[in-house]
């Protein structure tokens, strides 16, 4: 099917009709033609006054259960959701049963995704089976499409073990991906440490738990020279080690989970288990920070963190409940209740994250594969069960009336439309 959008603001900063209106002709997923005013008979057309068109999004931090967990999301439900919510490209973190640790892993899943709308990438562990003992098949694993390496949701407590994965990476210019805890300092605690926590009377979990092993990263990548990217990073002070890391000018990225820029360790006053996350929902001065930090260029990337549960491992008592929350579908009415601008939140969803993970931006030129979105700001919607496309339902936010929507997801010759 062709497909004539019009009247669209484009949001590409490496197109010359950046935030300039422009038609844009898609013609059997192919970009034939972009200009001011465009026809072609038998397309069908998309009316995108008021809307913006960019490049579509990528997230670095998506969990779906397959391999071994699909009861709680496999390819096609996880995929489905990703469309709807505007992504065309998913790093899937290693976090299921067996782990991907090995090239059969990685192989499996990029044959299963194959003819889908949404492009999936594989992150290795970095260790074998996330035991945090020895190194995973982290070249061959390369080799055979796994684009960066991670211990998902686990941090890698040894510190000999991470330099010797950042030294190992170097021979093929891999990526490490760190997420930043220190398992003894934060301990079984269930939510940040702080005045909220004091008031519930339940353990916290102190931001130096992060922070310090933010710091012992950097000094073990400055050391070593090599690149590495935090993920999901949720302290004021997180940023700040950052930033002064990149002033030294170190190979240091890093992301942060959308949720932790809108909502606050408040939200868990009625103990609702929908907002258990990890890294915690912290404070407002935190979420400050991290709005600060992404508008600054500090913070590379958003990303989901999208974390599909049964309901049986939310729908219990909190300190028993699992950490995560579904965002795929949320994504951009989250950013945009955040305050980003659209132009900033292209820049964090679509852009940077395929930089970080050396995968080409989609380009807005005659003959180009058509990967793009179409997004409204002023779109009101409710994230009902009907319209979860998810195969879990542990969003905070299910059952509430959202504004900004993605209207429309292209990639692969395919195309998703919200109204159809």
């Amino acid at each position: 099917m062709n497909l004539l959008i019009k009247s669209a603001t484009v949001v590409h900063p490496a197109s010359p009709f950046h935030l300039k209106v422009a038609d844009i002709l898609i013609e059997n997923g192919i970009i034939s033609q972009i200009a001011e005013s465009l026809s072609a008979d038998g397309a069908e057309v998309i009316d995108g006054t008021g809307k913006y068109l960019a490049p579509g999004f990528f997230d670095l931090n998506c969990n779906i259960g397959e391999l071994g967990l699909e009861t709680k999301e496999d390819l096609q439900t996880g995929t489905a959701a990703a469309a709807a919510g505007g992504f065309t490209g998913i790093a899937l973190m290693p976090n299921t049963h067996p782990p991907v640790h090995s090239k059969a892993e990685v192989e499996y899943l990029l044959n299963r995704a194959k003819g889908n709308l949404v492009d999936i990438y594989p992150l290795g562990t970095i260790s074998h089976k996330r035991e945090g003992k020895d190194l995973s098949e982290m070249y061959d694993m390369f080799k055979s499409g796994a684009k960066a390496f991670t211990d998902g949701n686990r941090p890698v407590q040894d510190a000999g073990l991470m330099e010797r994965a950042l030294l190992y990476v170097q021979g093929f210019g891999a990526r490490v991906i760190s997420y930043a805890e220190d398992a003894f300092i934060a301990g079984k605690a269930k939510m940040n440490e702080g005045v909220v926590s004091t008031m519930l009377g339940m353990k916290g979990i102190p931001s130096l738990a992060e922070e310090l092993m933010i710091a012992r990263d950097i000094y073990l990548a400055e050391d070593s020279g090599t690149d590495i990217h935090f993920t999901t990073i949720s302290t004021a002070r997180s940023v700040e080690l950052i930033r002064e890391a990149k002033k030294r000018g170190l190979k240091v990225t890093c992301d942060t989970a959308i949720h932790n820029i809108v909502l606050t360790d408040e939200a868990l006053m009625g103990f609702d288990s929908l907002y258990k996350v990890k890294p915690p929902l912290r404070t407002q001065a935190d979420v400050d920070a991290l709005i600060a930090g992404l508008k600054d260029g500090t913070i590379d990337a958003l990303v989901t963190q999208h974390t599909p549960h049964e309901i049986e491992f939310k729908d219990v008592e909190f300190e028993v409940a699992e950490y995560g929350i579904i965002g795929l579908q949320t994504a951009f009415a989250m950013a945009v209740k955040a305050g980003l601008s659209v132009e900033l939140i292209v820049e964090k969803l679509s852009i940077s994250p395929r930089k970080i993970l050396n995968v080409e931006v989609p380009e807005f030129t005659a003959g180009a594969e058509a990967n793009l979105v179409l997004l409204d700001t002023d779109a009101e919607w409710e994230y009902s069960r009907a319209v979860n496309l998810s195969k879990s339902a542990n969003s905070p936010l299910l059952g509430q009336k959202l504004k900004a929507k993605v209207l429309l997801t292209c990639n692969n010759h395919q195309h998703f439309n919200s109204n159809n």
